[in-house]
């Protein structure tokens, strides 16, 4: 988790067809006759006109691809013989005032009247890309549920500087959802959030400050952002093998680094030298990363006391955020969906902390998807140990779905409920 972040062009023609008679793909999302359902959205990186397709079992990828799994037609897609029909989503620019900041979103609607139907607001990771037009907001739309998307301040159209202060964050979100409550008044049901990654800090802490009734939360923390430096290098260390030395080692790398933070680089280096004398015979001290305590060890004092917090700590980043404290002053009804082996935002200080939220008697849902790392994806491992993505797992997009509207039924893909029900 980056101190969130939250994915066609196959031809509908015979294999022997030549490229200039193929159809190219239109943005939008497509329905199956049986509910199912595809997104296609543009994104910067992808050259036109390509698009990135995301289907509701997490199967990604680009329409250009030459194995992609649909083929485009003239306003629709087809998807093994059939046909899946445009769905035709009402959409609403909005702009709304956040601590004396304009910013900009979207509110997309489902066809059709329903007085019950759930509002959930999207609140983005660390990104600074805008949700606005992406994905994910449709593949909640595509589920029966209204969603507002907006700009994360200092991005897109939103004014303001770009911050990752989640007390900051959190009222942009309220005030998000009260624009949203506004925007769609005798045309919904419950209303809540919905965050990923960093949002996961974000989310809940915005329930706190209006009404709100649920959360649902993607693999986020409930850890501090030092605890999450913290646990990446242990999950390094285990990773490669490296045994309980190493473990403790990285834990005192963590404290010293964090001395520098909270004392905005003024003290703590005779800590850090400490730390450094003992890595210094370490062959795979070189090799650490943690969030950033890798990178401070392998910075001279001079260059850190000069530009280490213009380089670390300038996005008001809450270091020490007590994330347990702010969960223990929700009462609203929480989804809370882990990645089982995720090595941007590690799970056991979270999962440890979920549950026994859970068992004082909090309203939290906790849920598993094994063997996926952050953004719930699905991965391969090369020889080096490192990773490739290849699919959001099957499951989770529904699980999130049905879980806001509160008709959870069934098996998710391999997810497993971590709390009891």
């Amino acid at each position: 988790m980056k101190i969130f972040a939250s994915t066609l062009l196959l031809l509908a023609a015979l294999p022997a067809s030549p490229v200039l008679a193929q159809t190219p793909c239109t943005p939008g999302t497509y329905a199956a006759p049986d509910g199912d359902f595809v997104v296609l959205a543009k994104l910067p990186t992808i050259p036109a006109p390509g698009l990135r397709y995301l289907f509701r079992d997490g199967r990604r990828g680009l329409t250009s691809d030459a194995n992609a799994p649909l083929a485009c037609g003239a306003g629709q897609v087809t998807v093994k013989g059939t046909a899946w029909q445009p769905v035709a989503f009402r959409e609403t620019p909005a702009t709304f005032d956040s601590v004396g900041t304009k910013m900009t979103g979207m509110l997309i609607e489902p066809p059709g009247a329903e007085a019950k139907r759930p509002l959930v607001v999207m609140v983005h990771g660390s990104e600074r890309s805008s949700p606005i037009g992406g994905l994910y907001g449709y593949t909640m739309a595509a589920q029966g549920i209204s969603v507002f998307v907006y700009d994360k301040r200092g991005t897109g159209g939103s004014e303001g500087e770009y911050t990752q202060n989640f007390e900051l964050l959190a009222a942009d979100a309220a005030h998000a959802l009260e624009q949203a409550r506004k925007m769609t008044a005798g045309r919904f049901g419950r209303a809540g959030f919905f965050g990923g990654s960093q949002g996961g800090w974000v989310a809940p802490l915005a329930a706190t400050l209006t009404k709100a009734d649920f959360v649902t939360v993607g693999f986020g923390l409930v850890a501090s952002p030092i605890e999450e430096d913290r646990e990446q290098m242990v999950s390094e260390v285990r990773a490669a093998g490296l045994g309980k030395d190493a473990e403790a080692l990285v834990n005192r790398l963590s404290q010293a680094t964090s001395g520098l933070l909270l004392s905005d680089f003024r003290t703590g280096y005779d800590a850090l030298d400490a730390v450094r004398r003992e890595m210094a015979d370490k062959p795979w001290a070189a090799t650490i990363e943690g969030e950033y305590s890798g990178a401070i060890a392998r910075m001279s004092n001079d260059e850190l006391k000069r530009i280490g917090r213009a380089r670390f700590d300038n996005l008001e980043l809450i270091w020490d955020y007590d994330a347990v404290g702010a969960l223990r002053k929700l009462d609203t009804p929480l989804l809370w969906v882990l990645a089982g082996e995720d090595r941007e935002a590690p799970i056991e200080t979270t999962r440890a902390a979920l549950l026994g939220l859970a068992k004082e008697g909090k309203p939290f849902d906790v849920y598993l998807f094994p063997g996926t790392d952050h953004g719930m994806f699905e991965f391969t491992t090369a020889a080096d140990g490192s990773r490739s993505v290849t699919r959001i797992t099957d499951g989770y997009l529904k699980l999130l779905g049905d879980w806001i509207k509160g008709d959870v039924r069934g098996t998710y893909g391999h997810a497993e409920r971590l709390t009891p029900h």
